[in-house]
């Protein structure tokens, strides 16, 4: 069993992971971030230079970081968008999508001051742009997780309902 953890980007995704692997005592992985070792420059440069071999490395790095067990994911935002990722995601897993409104992942991408080095850029749409890119996602991030949050809520509190589920899933 593993926990991955999906979102659009912004969701807490990279601030709950750690807090995840350290409580249970599991490695925490991150697609981008195995990404961008892969290529070993920014986000922002692999997916502008080609965003289809992105994809593909990201898949594969996905691939790989599914196969271990007993590790927390942390997912690209548009990682879980290909197909083949979500089924692989979502063997035994438990697929945790942190869900929040468009409004409040903008003003956390805009405050985030390294999140246009290192991810690919917004194509300059704003709000707008979250907007129209979670009617997109949405149902996708629905439709592969066991269990949605309103990650409003504390990392702390996350934490501690991610962790319940996860017995829960172990006990059944």
């Amino acid at each position: 069993m593993k926990i991955v953890l999906i979102g659009y980007r912004a969701s807490g995704k990279s601030t709950l992971g750690p807090i995840l692997s350290e409580q249970l005592g599991w490695p925490l992985y991150d697609v981008d971030g195995d990404i961008q070792k892969r290529y070993g420059r920014s986000l922002t440069e692999a997916f502008n230079n080609d965003k289809d071999a992105y994809r593909d490395v990201e898949t594969d790095v996905v691939e790989t970081l599914c196969s271990h067990d007993r590790c927390v994911i942390a997912f690209g935002a548009g990682s879980i968008l290909r197909p083949q990722n979500q089924v692989v995601a979502s063997r035994d897993s438990l697929v945790v999508y942190l869900k929040l409104d468009a409004a409040e992942l903008w003003r956390r991408a805009e405050a985030d001051p390294i999140s246009a080095d290192t991810r690919p850029n917004f194509r300059g749409g704003g709000l707008q742009e979250v907007e129209e890119m979670l009617q997109e996602r949405g149902p996708v991030y629905h439709a592969c997780a066991n269990l949605t949050l309103d990650a409003t809520a504390s990392p702390e509190a996350l934490a501690r309902k991610v962790i319940q589920a996860l017995e829960e899933r172990l006990v059944d």
